[in-house]
């Protein structure tokens, strides 16, 4: 099959168009034509040799897909084969054909073509984690939302509107049109402000009981002093580095604030399972009525998989950058 190959570690000008075995099939698992996948940031960590898989999965890019089920292992019996199935898989969908497992994969939604099934998996799975599983959001609440414009920072503003949530975002002012209409109540240019300044004086130095960030090191001060007390802060990316100096850790002490990190790359298959069954619940009506969108940026063939990475690190994307696998 065809497949994007990364011929060694480094830019997007190592990704090549090439040939890799179609997947062997276990058990449970199935195999799906891709018609379309998604570019998260986890790939360009990968591209550039900064995030290996995790052990047993495809060693090529690719974190979630939408497609056609072609064929299914001997214990299969919920699916067929012309199934329309999206779903999160640990790697493979920069490919013709990609397996998943029968519980990971979802139905797509009534209406939804295999373009915005493909911008579902990862950013919705992440942010309904985020929001309902680790930092329990309840409703009325005060969130901000950190990239807001980013494809998990656009279905995280969605679920939390869903709770009547004030929603706070930083995102740059050319992006905060899309925050504004998917729910966000007010917008900070990261570039230009300070959000926590800006929130401590709309909320009168009362902050917000919660925080989704992917910063990390950069924002770290400043998160835990906007958030209130019995605050969370769920981070779930390091992309203004790992390393703070000299924090102090009064706060999280004296305010009883509580820190979460996760990834779902490396969460077990039970829990990625759960995760997505809990998810299809709670969220897939949601889909099929309109009340739920996922929000694409653009849309490449796999073969310009070179010009939509180059997109993503220049962070121009405003929701998700999809590739076309087939038609």
């Amino acid at each position: 099959m065809q497949a994007i190959l990364v011929k060694q570690a480094g830019g997007p000008d190592q990704l090549q168009m090439g040939q890799a075995p179609i997947p062997i099939l276990g058990p449970e698992e199935l195999l799906v034509e891709v018609a379309a996948t998604a570019l998260n940031r986890a790939d360009l960590l990968q591209r550039a040799g900064h995030y290996p898989p995790p052990k047993g999965e495809s060693p090529i890019l690719g974190l979630e897909l939408a497609g056609t089920v072609v064929e299914k292992g001997i214990n299969v019996h919920r699916w067929k084969k012309g199934d329309r199935v999206c779903g999160l898989v640990g790697g493979g969908a920069y490919a013709q054909y990609a397996k998943i497992h029968q519980d990971m994969a979802l139905s797509i939604p009534d209406g939804l073509n295999f373009q915005e099934a493909a911008a579902i998996p990862e950013v919705f799975l992440t942010a309904y984690q985020a929001i309902h599983w680790l930092s329990k959001l309840e409703e009325q609440e005060r969130i901000l939302i950190h990239a807001g414009a980013s494809g998990v920072g656009t279905a995280a503003i969605q679920l939390a509107a869903r709770l009547d949530a004030e929603i706070f975002v930083t995102a740059s002012s050319h992006k905060h049109h899309l925050c504004r209409d998917l729910g966000a109540h007010y917008c900070i240019d990261y570039k230009e402000d300070s959000f926590s300044d800006f929130i401590l004086d709309l909320t009168e130095g009362q902050g917000v009981q919660v925080v989704i960030d992917f910063i990390a090191a950069d924002y770290f001060k400043d998160n835990l002093k906007v958030l209130s007390r019995n605050g969370r802060m769920v981070m779930l990316a390091l992309l203004g580095g790992h390393r703070v100096e000299a924090p102090s850790l009064m706060p999280i002490l004296m305010k009883h604030l509580t820190i979460m990190g996760s990834t779902l790359r490396s969460r077990s298959l039970e829990y990625k399972i759960a995760l997505s069954k809990d998810l299809q619940k709670h969220c897939w009506t949601g889909f099929e009525t309109g009340a739920l969108k996922p929000v694409i940026d653009s849309i490449f063939p796999l073969a310009e998989v070179r010009q939509a990475h180059e997109r993503m690190e220049a962070n121009k994307n405003q929701g998700k950058i999809i590739l076309t696998v087939k038609g």
